[in-house]
Order: structure tokens, then C-alpha cells, then sequence
């Protein structure tokens, strides 16, 4: 397990840990009043809204979970990553903290899970955030080329085998070594978010993921976004090469009374790059009344 960098631990709340589908979930849970759930995405944890939590909790219950298998939650391999199995997880998650409904903010991956949950689920969310997040769609090339590579390898026998040499934690340090160069974190946190990646516990839990994740579009999602009637805020960096702004664009023109906070000129991890932003957009989205 890669530890929290003792500078970033430090400032945030304490975290505790609860049990979902007999799976350890390690969460941040901070705040009185209205619940607001943060969902982080790929590859990443909780650590993601290091900015954004202790602003927010101030005035909230802010809820930030590390994922089913991602920071330091468990990685287990009885939660595979089929779509709509993971959706249902976010409603077991508010039911093991007693949480009717909350505000729920999603980047990235949390946001694809997000919106389906939003869809399945109206009368648990009362307002919905999507941060740049591939949502209804998918990855433009290359991205979708090299997810679609380790779904391939994740799901062949022979291939499994493969995977299990490719130093995925290296790889994905290289790969986001531009955003430390943004300043969106630094090297020991990006350590932190994929370093256990190259572990032989890491090999596994990554090609167990893999195996269910799909890379089309979801029909299904396109479909239903026109019938979200809670208030929602689509919050992006617009040069973001990996969820383009279109994206954010098309949900926000589609679901009735959306709106759409640009943030000119940020990447992918907008949260990280851009904090002092994304919070005001946040903490003014909070202001909203919630869907009765």
C-alpha cells in the first residue's frame, strides 16, 4: 500500500474506515448538514479534493470515499467493475452512512458512475456536479486505445500473463508526468496514486478491473440524461485531451436547466490545477435550492 504523504494527511480530516459489499472502504467523512458526496476519478483517490474538502466541510457533511479498490481502500475482487454493479455500490455506500440524499460530485470516473446513479437513482440526489469525465461518451484516440489495450489484455488468459510484467505504475507515471509539470501534484503524490500499481497485489487488482470495464459510448446514459430533473452544474477544464469539452457542452445543453462552468485553459485534473475555481463553482452550486 502507498501511504498519504504526511504534508497532505496532515491537513486534511481524519479519515475512518466502512465496510460496503464486505469491502473496506477508506473514507473522509467531515461536516454537519446536508450531505455531499465526492467522487474522484483515474487513477486516483480521495486525495484528488485535498483542496476542496476542508473548505466545503465547513458548511457540509462531506463524504470523499476512496473507491472500491483505488487509494487506500481495500482491493478486493469480490466488485468487479461491471457499470451498473458499481452505480448500485454509490446507494449501499449512503446507506452504510445513513445518508437519504446528497449533493453528488463526480470527476472523471466518479462522474461516469455518477450520472447512471443520478438516472437510477432521483430521490437520493439532489443536486448533481459532473467534472470532466468521459459521462455518456468515451475516450477520444489515443486514450480509448490504450484502456482498450489493457481491457483486451485483462480479459485473454494468455494475455492476463502479459500484463502482469508490464510496470503499470511506471507507465502511468510517465504518462502523467505533464501534469506534474501543471503542478497538479507532485511526484511523491503521484507515487501515492499509482506506485501500488507495480505491486504483485497491484498487477492483479488492475487486470480484475480491467476485465469488466467497457470503453463504447453508453447508449443507455445518452438515452436517459434529458431525465434528470435535479439541479446540476457541469464544471470543465476545456483543454482537457482526454474527456474533451464537447462533452460537458452536449450534458449541459441536454439536461434541463443545467448549467456550464468552463474553467479556460485547465486539464483533466481541474481540481487539482485549478482548486481556488472549482471550489467557488462548487460552494456557489451549494447555494441552489435541492430537488423536493
Amino acid at each position: 500500500m502507498t501511504e498519504v504523504p504526511h504534508s497532505i494527511a496532515a491537513s486534511l480530516p481524519p479519515r475512518r474506515d466502512v465496510h460496503v459489499v464486505n469491502t473496506r472502504l477508506s473514507i473522509v467523512d467531515e461536516g454537519d448538514g446536508e450531505a455531499v458526496l465526492l467522487l474522484h476519478g483515474y487513477p486516483q483517490s480521495l486525495l484528488t479534493w485535498r483542496h476542496q474538502i476542508p473548505p466545503l466541510a465547513r458548511h457540509a457533511r462531506v463524504i470523499a470515499p476512496d473507491w472500491f479498490g483505488w487509494g487506500l481502500s481495500e482491493r478486493g475482487f469480490a466488485t468487479p467493475a461491471r457499470y451498473w454493479d458499481e452505480v448500485a455500490r454509490i446507494r449501499l455506500l449512503l446507506d452504510a452512512l445513513d445518508v437519504e440524499r446528497c449533493t453528488l460530485v463526480g470527476h472523471d470516473y466518479g462522474g461516469f458512475l455518477g450520472l447512471g446513479f443520478a438516472i437510477r437513482n432521483p430521490e437520493r440526489v439532489g443536486r448533481l456536479s459532473i467534472i470532466n469525465s468521459r459521462a455518456h461518451r468515451t475516450f477520444p484516440q489515443p486514450t480509448y486505445g490504450q484502456f482498450a489495450i489493457l481491457c483486451a489484455m485483462a480479459r485473454v488468459p494468455g494475455l492476463r500473463q502479459l500484463l502482469h510484467l508490464v510496470p503499470l505504475g511506471g507507465l502511468n507515471k510517465a504518462l502523467l508526468q505533464r501534469h506534474v509539470r501543471q503542478g497538479c501534484f507532485d511526484d511523491a503524490l503521484l507515487d501515492h496514486y499509482v506506485g501500488w500499481m507495480d505491486t504483485r497485489e497491484g498487477h492483479r487488482w488492475v487486470a480484475h478491473f480491467f476485465r469488466h470495464y467497457q470503453m463504447p459510448a453508453r447508449r443507455d446514459l445518452d438515452l436517459a440524461i434529458g431525465r434528470i430533473v435535479c439541479p446540476t452544474t457541469i464544471i470543465w477544464g476545456d483543454r482537457d485531451p482526454y474527456c474533451p469539452v464537447e462533452i460537458g457542452r452536449d450534458l449541459a445543453a441536454r439536461i434541463p436547466g443545467a448549467q456550464m462552468v468552463p474553467i479556460k485553459g485547465a486539464d483533466h485534473y481541474v481540481m487539482e490545477e485549478r482548486p481556488d475555481e472549482v471550489l467557488a463553482a462548487l460552494t456557489s452550486f451549494l447555494e441552489r435550492p435541492v430537488t423536493r
